[in-house]
């Protein structure tokens, strides 16, 4: 019995008559649709249209967009402004999201993403609205915050777990994590991988570059998504074929300056900053050597589903997420030396090379399909609609006193 059976009962499956019914669901608590930005707003994109598809009346709440669309995909779209601060931008925009959804139309369940947006499940409870919150990663461990950001993410996390009727969590440590931290189940649904089966060439080369012949990293500059050690252990190595480097980082600009002085002094290392064209980024997926991943507190990160989709073999910081989802099908690193020795590896056993990055995708496309991933969380809508949840058993729940090591 899985630990969403032991809280929900262990019938999940919804009866014919309530998978067949038309539901109103709202999606709060991202830039919304259409998707330009990150993983929250890919799965809304791809979950909501899908869930479209299906019959249901699907509402994204939306800030920031560069068109005022009222309609997308078929899904109805309310843009709403948000203060644009770091610590307000999503908590603005989320709590003018709940008054509309307050005042307008009562859903038959709604998805909240960010466990930071905890603080206003409540008063779409009270409405009679039942409430998912998607819980990401481990926010509080982003160096972007400081210690009163930490502090409060930290506090959200339980408040939602409190006031939540389900949880969802993107990969299966996340899923540990609450269980070990709280004692409470969540619902696992994971990313889709989009699978890129051609791309173009014109991109990649009006930068320089040449198909197969470079190594990519795409992250922002963050400490925990270890982009100076990758450079770092790129310029120790012996890499013939240059590093590319995607990302920037509005917030931490002494990190940015310690990359670029060191991109500074070897000719072979690429600095993009933020590349939003998404043709232009398939392509540099799809015609990587290896894709290098230095991310480390989030669950299911898309920039490693769609570098597997591309079928590009994977060079990964070794947490214990990373691993999951690619299987242990890639090369692992802890620090700059490891970078280093795997490069040059990469680039000795182009055989290997390719055999990793078959598996990826064959990984990507067994394991990320975004109709799965739609109708697991279809399921939810129907069991929220139909009055599951975990709010009995879960709203005295405290945080554990030892630390979880994932």
């Amino acid at each position: 019995m899985t630990l969403t059976d032991r809280y929900l009962g262990a019938t999940t499956e919804a009866p014919d008559s309530l998978r067949t019914r038309t539901l109103t669901i709202a999606m709060i608590g991202t830039r919304g649709v259409p998707a330009a930005y990150g993983g929250f707003e890919t799965a809304v994109d791809e979950v909501g249209s899908r869930l479209v598809a299906r019959g249901h009346s699907v509402t994204v709440y939306t800030r920031g967009a560069a068109e005022r669309l009222t309609s997308y995909r078929g899904m109805d779209i309310v843009h709403l402004p948000a203060v644009r601060m770091k610590q307000l931008e999503t908590l603005s925009h989320t709590g003018l999201s709940t008054v509309h959804a307050l005042t307008h139309r009562r859903a038959d369940a709604a998805f909240v993403f960010n466990a930071a947006n905890s603080p206003f499940v409540p008063l779409l409870r009270a409405r009679g609205i039942p409430v998912a919150l998607h819980m990401d990663g481990l926010e509080w461990k982003r160096s972007k915050w400081g210690p009163r950001g930490r502090f409060y993410y930290r506090w959200a996390e339980q408040r939602g777990v409190r006031v939540a009727d389900a949880l969802i969590a993107d990969a299966p440590g996340i899923v540990e994590y609450y269980d070990h931290q709280f004692g409470v189940p969540t619902e696992l649904i994971r990313y889709g991988a989009p699978l890129i089966e051609t791309a173009a060439e014109d991109g990649i080369r009006e930068l320089g570059f040449r198909s197969h012949g470079y190594h990519l990293v795409v992250a922002r500059f963050e400490p925990e998504n270890h982009v100076l050690e990758i450079v770092e252990g790129y310029r120790r190595s012996h890499a013939r074929l240059p590093l590319v480097v995607v990302g920037s980082a509005p917030y931490s600009h002494e990190y940015t300056r310690a990359i670029s002085a060191i991109a500074d002094q070897d000719e072979r290392i690429t600095l993009l900053g933020g590349v939003w064209d998404q043709q232009l980024l398939d392509e540099l997926y799809a015609h990587a050597v290896t894709y290098i991943h230095g991310h480390s507190v989030g669950g299911t990160n898309p920039s490693l589903l769609r570098a597997m989709g591309a079928g590009t073999a994977v060079i990964a910081y070794d947490a214990c997420f990373n691993r999951e989802v690619l299987d242990g099908n890639g090369w692992f690193f802890a620090g700059s030396a490891e970078v280093a020795s795997h490069l040059e590896d990469a680039e000795q056993t182009p055989q290997l090379v390719a055999e990793r990055a078959r598996a990826a995708r064959n990984r990507a496309a067994a394991a990320f399909r975004w109709d799965d991933v739609a109708d697991a969380y279809e399921d939810l809508a129907t069991r929220l609609a139909r009055g599951d949840s975990i709010h009995a058993s879960a709203r005295t729940a405290r945080r554990s006193g030892t630390e979880w090591v994932g």
